[in-house]
This record gives structure tokens, C-alpha cells and sequence, in this order.
């Protein structure tokens, strides 16, 4: 599924690319696993911004996706593949033996009119939800659950996928897409293969324009900013504040880790991400 080109008639043209969609089979998504998504343009319930740089942007409906997948034994046929606009994989439409539907990821190389299953008697096959302790070493996994039962928490955008490389104990030790080595349960579900839709990370937005359609706003820099606006603000000409950069209420940033060390879940983490 290779990006789309354009002639440059127009200077935006030039740099912009777009998904041809080509492995997407259905329009218009199922219209019991939608809801209302409303737009609150980064504020709280207290309508103050808490997200900077967020507002406008196409409506959206969120779809339901079904992250447990915990109809462990019964099959289910994958009836289309479709596009989500609230996130960048594609979703698969399940069509249940028992009748019922649900979206779920879609993973790169899934089609029309597979059978797919969750749980620890499923083989080990693409699109397949099984537990960290049945998965064989070696396979890609995606859709990972961070807790046992809280349903899949990482691994979830286009294109990822995590690593099994071992297995001692009550723990699974995986490699992240980051290139972190973190240990999880072996009771947490995974999904086999890779998320689809690979080439979105190569596409070129080309314009402002389609990111204020996406919903993001205009972003300020600090440096150009005064003082009583942002720590970076101010000095005599061009000058970038002499210090480490930081955000507008103190929190060091570019680079520089902030995470706690007392973090209970810092003994999991085998080997940190390279910079």
C-alpha cells in the first residue's frame, strides 16, 4: 500500500502525500459500534485548556474498538477492513459465530474472510489474541496488555509491533518497539503479527491546512515569547534563554528524563530506550 503523489500544480502539492487506502473494503463504519465523540478543544470540565494547541478539526465518531477481546473460544470472520480517523491503524470488522460484531485492529497482511480467535487454545496466527505464556518466541506481537484483564494498552499504532525473547517464570521479557526491554506478565494477552498500515509514518501532510483538520493548532515557541509567558521568553535580540528547554510551567524537556525513580514499575524495565 504505497503513498499517493501528486503533480506539484501548487507549491502545498509538492511535498504532500496521501494513503491510497487500497486495502480498506467498506465506506461507512458499523453503525451499532459508533458513539458521539465531543470536542473540547484541549479544556477540562472547569473550561480551562489542559492540552495546548488543540481545537477546530473534522467532526469524528468514535468507534468502539474492542481492546479484551475476551470471547475467548468462539470464532469470528473478519467481514471488512476499514478506516478509522481516530487513530492511524485500520480497524477489522468481526463478525462473531454467536452474532455478534466488533471492531478490532487490523494487522498487516489480515483479509476479508479470515478466521481469527482469542484465547489460549487459538493457534498462533496473525490476527489470533492469545496469552504472552502460549505465544512462541520470536513472533511479533501487537495490542499488548500492560496488566492481566485490563485489555491492550501498547503497541497499538500503524506499522508496530513488539518482540518475544524470552520466558522465565511468571514473566514474558519483550522488546518494544522503542527499543526498550521491559518484562510483562505472562498472563497478559497479545495479538500476533504487525499493525497495518505501514506506510503512514511516510506520509506528508504538505500543508497547514490538514493539520488544522486534524485538529491541531498553531504551536507558539517559547523563545519567542516574553518572560511572563514562558521561561524561554525575553533577552536582548534572538536568544534562546542560556538554559535547558523546558515547558511553560517548568518541566524540563528535549531530552532530558524526567521519569521518577521510585517508580514501582522501574524493576521491569530490563533496558531502556536508546536516545
Amino acid at each position: 500500500m504505497p503513498n499517493r503523489k501528486y503533480k506539484p500544480y501548487t507549491p502545498s502539492r509538492r511535498a504532500m502525500t496521501v494513503s491510497t487506502f487500497e486495502e480498506v473494503t467498506k465506506s461507512k463504519p458499523e453503525r451499532g459500534l459508533i458513539i458521539k465523540k465531543k470536542q473540547n478543544a484541549g479544556r477540562n470540565n472547569a473550561g480551562r485548556i489542559t492540552v495546548r494547541h488543540r481545537g477546530g478539526g473534522h467532526k469524528k465518531r468514535l468507534r468502539q474498538v474492542d481492546f479484551l477481546r475476551e470471547k475467548h473460544g468462539i470464532p469470528a470472520k473478519v467481514a471488512a477492513i476499514e478506516y478509522d480517523p481516530n487513530r492511524s491503524a485500520r480497524l477489522a470488522l468481526l463478525h462473531y459465530a454467536d452474532g455478534e460484531k466488533r471492531y478490532m485492529l487490523a494487522p498487516l497482511g489480515l483479509k476479508v474472510g479470515t478466521r481469527v480467535m482469542s484465547g489460549p487454545e487459538a493457534e498462533p496466527e496473525v490476527g489470533n489474541h492469545m496469552p504472552l505464556s502460549q505465544i512462541p518466541l520470536g513472533m511479533p506481537v501487537h495490542n499488548l496488555e500492560l496488566i492481566p484483564g485490563r485489555g491492550a494498552k501498547m503497541v497499538r499504532s500503524a506499522g508496530q509491533s513488539a518482540q518475544i525473547m524470552s520466558r522465565e517464570g511468571d514473566f514474558a521479557t519483550i522488546k518494544l518497539p522503542s527499543g526498550e526491554i521491559r518484562k510483562f506478565r505472562v498472563g497478559s494477552y497479545a495479538t500476533i503479527g504487525q499493525v497495518g498500515n505501514v506506510e503512514h509514518e511516510s506520509v506528508s501532510l504538505g500543508k497547514a491546512g490538514r493539520a488544522r483538520w486534524q485538529g491541531r493548532r498553531p504551536t507558539v515557541r517559547g523563545v519567542a515569547m516574553n518572560p511572563v509567558d514562558h521561561p524561554m521568553g525575553g533577552g536582548e535580540g534572538r536568544s534562546s534563554g542560556g538554559g535547558h528547554p523546558e515547558s511553560p510551567w517548568g518541566q524540563l524537556a528535549k531530552g532530558k528524563r524526567t521519569r521518577s525513580k521510585k517508580k514501582a514499575s522501574s524493576r521491569l524495565i530490563v533496558q531502556r530506550r536508546k536516545k
